[in-house]
């Protein structure tokens, strides 16, 4: 059985909910507390045991590429300056066995679509994807957890959570039945039904383990609306022909897609910073004393995943 080696990242969409900061900045790059949301989700692929990254860009996404890269003048300022602990930060930001290749994606029409546009460098191999807009928080990286399903069952996994019947119209629903501790064996997965006609209350959160047969679905497929091709109706045709599974992960979900969750990822993530999270945390019980916020701070600190801002 082969492992997942590759991570494929799709940043080539255009970030309109978060005009005008992302006019001329990537939103992949918008930070949460000081790392860019980019390389929260590539820490998470490497975590898990990745080593080649593949991230599917378009116009206007050089910022990206440039934070992945080698900053020779950046690093000879903070040697000469004696800033051993910022040097390290910013080595670390790519590993030295990990490798970035970088594939320009003509115009963003879906995620199916950029997808498309890994499979020479993915090859006959499984790998992994991560839309880096969603944001997890959790004890054991999320793509780690699903690795661990991927290397039992060898088959496609897809990372879902419960949302409510509001937000259904937001997401990929899958349809299957419990086969394991958190592991529902699909027999569907819809993109975005109404409340009266999703099959279940599990919505696919932007991680996926994929193998290669995903590639042949992705080609026969006709555009869609504005020329998009979704990966959720890749997945529905490969369900005629080899398991895929649905894993419920652990852990909580920030959908920076939109600014309210963006803004919650922002507070959870300080909440808990090394270096700033005590600080943090004392201003937010000073504004609790002082009436600015509710007394009740884990209401605060808990922000359930279907409250979500509607679509742009």
């Amino acid at each position: 059985m082969q492992s997942v080696r590759k991570a494929v990242f799709p940043v080539g969409g255009m970030g309109t909910r978060f005009l005008p900061a992302t006019k001329a900045s990537p939103k992949e790059m918008m930070p949460v507390v000081d790392k860019p949301l980019i390389q929260y989700a590539v820490e998470e692929a490497i975590a898990a045991g990745c080593d080649q990254i593949i991230f599917i860009t378009g116009r206007s996404k050089s910022a990206i590429t440039d934070h992945f890269d080698v900053s020779y003048e950046l690093e000879r300022e903070l040697q000469e300056r004696g800033k051993k602990a910022l040097l390290e930060v910013v080595r670390s930001i790519m590993p030295a066995h990990v490798s970035a290749v970088f594939v320009r994606q003509p115009r963003p029409r879906g995620l199916g679509d950029a997808i498309r546009y890994a499979r020479s460098i993915v090859g006959d191999e499984p790998f992994a994807v991560l839309v880096a807009s969603n944001l997890m928080l959790s004890r054991q990286p999320v793509l780690a957890q699903m690795m661990e399903r991927f290397e039992r069952y060898n088959t496609p996994i897809l990372g879902v959570q419960e949302i409510s019947p509001a937000v259904t119209t937001q997401y990929g629903v899958v349809e299957g039945r419990l086969c394991d501790e958190n592991l529902y064996q699909l027999s569907g997965i819809v993109e975005k039904p109404t409340a009266g006609a999703a099959p279940s209350n599990l919505a696919v959160m932007g991680r996926y383990i994929l193998t290669p047969e995903i590639f042949k679905h992705l080609e026969e497929l006709p555009r869609g609306v504005e020329g998009e091709i979704q990966l959720t109706d890749a997945i529905a045709r490969l369900l005629q022909e080899q398991q895929v599974l649905a894993y419920r992960f652990e852990g909580k979900r920030f959908d920076c897609d939109y600014k309210l969750g963006y803004l919650r990822a922002t507070v959870e993530f300080a909440m808990r910073h090394q270096d700033m999270g005590a600080g943090f945390n004392a201003y937010l019980r000073q504004l609790c004393a002082e009436g600015r916020l509710p007394r009740q701070m884990d209401r605060v600190a808990h922000f359930p995943a279907d409250e979500e801002e509607g679509e742009d």
